[in-house]
């Protein structure tokens, strides 16, 4: 600091005095002194501080080498360990090949052994089976001798007899398993029909129990209800019928067992709404108009029936049940047409045998006469119709005929026989019950086709309308026993390849004939 000032002052002084050159050389030579020694100082430093720093860099790069080294050293370890278990692995892995290969060359001395043996004994097997077939063959040369036949004869007789064993024995089975079944045969019907009728009687009743009434518009079911419901009680009141009123767009539902009733329950509805005028006293003088209506209409429906028939005389009670027939359906078949084919049909057979034509007219168009009521009063319509007929005054041989149509009462005259073919060729006949002719024909061809497609028949006849197959087999080609298998497959096949309602009996028939000529 002292230099610069001094350098400093002279620096003034020769700027202010302006003189010479001494003094500007004595300046420099000053300033060139000073300019040394601050050279010698700042390398001074600069060796110190290089010193220090180098000894600092050989420190850290001693600790890094130490560090490497003993990362080796960790390193160097861990691979001589590693090393050392590979080592042992590999020897484990070789003393197991040795005993594996010990153990090979063992079995494969056993199995050159073995196969010694095994040769041997082959060997063996051969001359004892070369043996053997040339006994085998030398007995049966002898037992062809003794006999008088080939073995392939023998085989034949005895697979005939085993044959013709097992199919006795199988026939015997059956008839044992028929027996049984037949045993339990009631039971088993009333359980299966307990269950049909408990899974079926609710869709039934729903189909055969309703009628529908077309409303104009939606608006007509609040009238047909009325305030507080006071007309649909009435209208219900006033013909014992149900009438339910639901979702369905434009549509009343009649519910009711009785077809008379529901039909009176119907024109009523339809007038009610054509008049437009529903109330209580309205609903009750047009459901007693339609009464008396419909009274008058069933007995010219009755008396016209009677008229068709030729018969006359009849109570006017049972023309009018006669005509309530109209509304009754059985299997889908008109009641009272049902009844005008029976006593056509009873007609014309009684005048084939010379009996009373006009009785046996009377008789069939009466027959189904229970029908009308049967679901009023308890018990089978034929009794019904029978109790009926002798409260109107009918012959007893009418009531007696009508009673055993049905066999609910035996038969015991040749009327009652009439009416009851005649009941039967009605509803047999095709397309009485809603079936086609051409299906109809086409059953009855394959019903007889499966069952002349068996062996040993002869001839196949459909007959009931294909409710009965009579099947005609060859007596030498069939036995006794053989006809109930026969009668079973049958019986299986018509089952497999048909469709058909309720059952079909399969009766087999064999008989032997003999005919011998006297001259």
């Amino acid at each position: 600091m002292s230099v610069e000032i001094i350098f400093t002052a002279l620096a003034g002084a020769v700027a202010g005095a302006g003189s010479g050159y001494l003094l500007h050389q004595y300046i420099a030579s000053k300033r060139l002194e000073g300019a040394k020694d601050l050279a010698e100082r700042i390398l001074d430093e600069a060796r110190k501080d290089a010193q220090a720093e180098r000894k600092e860099y050989m420190l850290q790069a001693q600790d890094e080498i130490l560090g490497l080294k003993r990362e080796m050293q960790a390193e160097f370890k861990d691979r001589e360990r590693e090393l050392g278990r590979r080592e042992a692995k590999a020897q484990e892995r070789e003393e197991r090949l040795e005993n594996k290969v010990e153990k090979l060359n063992q079995k494969d001395s056993e199995l050159v052994a073995l196969e010694k043996r095994l040769s041997r004994q082959e060997r063996q097997l051969a001359e004892k089976e070369a043996l053997l077939d040339g006994q085998t063959e030398e007995q049966h040369r002898k037992l062809e001798e003794i006999s008088g036949l080939t073995a392939e004869e023998a085989r034949r007789r005895l697979l005939d007899e085993i044959e013709s064993q097992t199919r006795h024995d199988a026939a015997r089975m059956i008839r044992q398993i028929e027996v049984e079944a037949s045993e339990t045969a009631d039971r088993k019907a009333k359980e299966i029909l307990a269950s049909a009728v408990q899974r079926y009687a609710g869709d039934f009743v729903g189909e055969n129990t309703v009628a529908t009434v077309t409303l104009p518009s939606e608006d007509m079911k609040g009238r047909i209800i009325g305030r507080e419901g006071r007309n649909i009680r009435a209208l219900e009141a006033a013909t014992g019928v149900d009438l339910i009123i639901d979702d369905t767009p434009e549509t009343v539902v009649l519910s009711a067992f009785s077809p008379l009733r529901r039909q009176i329950a119907k024109l009523s509805l339809e007038r009610l709404i054509s008049d437009g005028r529903i109330h209580p006293a309205r609903i009750e003088d047009v459901v007693k108009k339609v009464e008396q209506e419909m009274d008058v209409k069933l007995r010219e429906i009755g008396e016209q029936a009677t008229f068709d028939v030729g018969v006359h005389g009849i109570h006017p009670d049972l023309i009018r049940l006669l005509g309530q027939l109209q509304y009754r359906t059985s299997f889908s078949q008109n009641v009272l047409q049902h009844s005008l084919e029976v006593a056509s049909l009873c007609g014309i057979m009684a005048a084939e045998l010379n009996l009373d034509v006009k009785k046996a007219k009377r008789a069939g168009l009466l027959h189904d006469i229970g029908k009308a009521v049967d679901h009023e009063v308890e018990g089978p319509h034929a009794l019904i119709g029978a109790d009926l007929a002798k409260k109107y005054g009918e012959s007893k041989d009418i009531v007696h005929a009508i009673a055993a149509h049905h066999e609910d009462t035996q038969p015991t005259t040749p009327l009652a026989v009439l009416v009851q073919a005649a009941d039967s060729l009605s509803g047999a006949r095709p397309g009485a019950r809603k079936e086609l002719l051409e299906n109809y024909v086409k059953r009855l061809e394959e019903l007889e086709g499966i069952a002349t497609g068996f062996e040993g028949v002869s001839k196949a006849y459909a007959i009931q309308a294909g409710r009965e197959i009579r099947v005609m087999v060859d007596s030498d080609k069939v036995d006794d026993d053989q006809t109930h298998i026969l009668c079973k497959d049958i019986a299986k096949r018509i089952e497999e390849n048909l469709t058909y309602p309720g059952q079909i009996r399969v009766t087999l028939i064999r008989e032997r004939r003999a005919v011998g000529y006297a001259k």
